[in-house]
């Protein structure tokens, strides 16, 4: 891939970090290229894609071939081989280009691609992960239902061991990926009675007999990515497709969930870090009373707070990664770096608008898009209520009650 061409001309080595504040060459490198690739190839397209609802089709392939689709697969099944703190920094500059592409890399990479790459056997890998990695296939997570939401142990879709094969029924609801992927990361329920440890995980294939696809949702924001239900009827896969061991499901999914965190996260910094360039080049240029409004206190004062805000918000998002490149457990600061970066990007977007006053409110400047795409961070992949049960019940296991 052109990234791992242009990494094994510079220090390859120097991988790791000596602190938070200081990346390696590696990271540098990474961002860069991502930055501008985001400035040369994902902002011309943004808007017209958003508008238009279309898949970034050809961005996407494009990312493949930087090997961004797979930064942590290792580079024998295709991927990039690259850590988490990476994947954090380039999913970030990617989203400010364009956060819907960030989220199509996001669920590929840490949702489809990290759950088979840990639990998955040999013959998986090689069916499930190679073909995924060049951004000519996308796969697709698919835990959510109609009736649980955030509830993510009541899984009602089943799967029903019949011979050497289940039988899958059931709906799976906003699946990001859900139209253009063509294999499944799937969650379903194989013994009722064991509840949350009854739940199994199932790598499905697509287009397959049993499987429709349902409606694209039509959404406030990350319009360019596709957003729709999986309706599973009598759908039969084979025993082999079990991934990992029976009743694994739920573990499977929170550390899934974990590491999409830190995805999710990473794209709400792209969104609020491009607004705070709209906020501060359009206030460059705006004059009132005479001069810039660079040079009012309110405005500053404004700029200051979105600085703070994102500054802190991404070195919490920054240390999360850096947590789960040590192996260390890292769910509490997944949870605050997901928290904090969601809550940033709708902040800063919101106050991105109110200095850019009634141009930020038409669609000819980017400002309004990145209102609306910020919204959806503080939901998916955990709302912003779910985040703080996560970091209250991990903070009160650690202090002993």
């Amino acid at each position: 891939m052109i990234f791992n061409q242009v990494l094994r001309r510079t220090c390859l080595q120097k991988r790791t970090i000596a602190s938070l504040s200081a990346l390696s060459e590696t990271h540098q490198m990474l961002r860069k290229t991502c930055r501008d690739f985001a400035d040369g190839e994902l902002k011309p397209v943004a808007s017209k894609c958003d508008r238009e609802h279309l898949y970034p089709e050809a961005q996407i392939k494009q990312m493949g071939e930087l090997g961004l689709m797979a930064m942590c697969v290792p580079e024998e099944l295709g991927g990039t081989g690259l850590d988490y703190l990476a994947y954090a920094i380039a999913m970030e500059e990617i989203s400010r280009g364009c956060a819907s592409a960030g989220v199509i890399m996001s669920v590929n990479n840490s949702l489809y691609l990290g759950p088979i790459l840990k639990w998955g056997t040999p013959k998986q890998k090689e069916t499930f992960i190679k073909p995924f990695t060049k951004g000519t296939k996308v796969g697709c997570f698919a835990l959510s239902e109609p009736g649980n939401g955030s509830d993510a142990g009541a899984a009602a879709t089943t799967a029903t061991l019949q011979g050497d094969q289940f039988v899958l029924n059931g709906t799976k609801s906003w699946i990001t990926n859900g139209a253009e992927s063509e294999a499944v990361v799937l969650f379903a329920t194989t013994d009722k009675s064991l509840k949350h440890k009854g739940i199994s995980t199932f790598l499905v294939p697509k287009p397959m007999k049993g499987l429709e696809v349902g409606k694209k949702e039509d959404k406030l924001g990350i319009r360019a990515s596709s957003t729709c239900a999986l309706f599973f009827e009598d759908c039969k896969i084979d025993k082999a497709n079990i991934l990992g061991e029976p009743g694994y499901g739920f573990k499977i999914a929170m550390k899934a969930l974990d590491q999409g965190r830190v995805g999710i996260a990473s794209q709400a910094l792209g969104i609020a870090q491009s607004s705070l360039e709209v906020a501060v080049e359009y206030a460059s240029k705006r004059l009132s009373f005479g001069k810039s409004l660079l040079k009012f206190q309110t405005i500053q004062n404004k700029l200051a707070e979105m600085a703070l805000r994102l500054e802190s918000a991404r070195l919490l998002t920054w240390r999360a990664a850096w947590l789960e490149d040590k192996g260390m457990p890292f769910t509490k600061e997944a949870a605050m770096a997901k928290l904090a970066a969601s809550e940033a990007a709708t902040f800063l977007s919101h106050q991105c608008i109110q200095i850019l006053g009634g141009m930020g409110y038409v669609s000819d400047m980017t400002a309004e898009r990145h209102y609306r795409d910020a919204r959806i961070t503080e939901i998916y992949e955990g709302t912003s209520e779910i985040q703080r049960l996560v970091i209250a019940t991990n903070l009160i296991k650690e202090m002993g009650f």
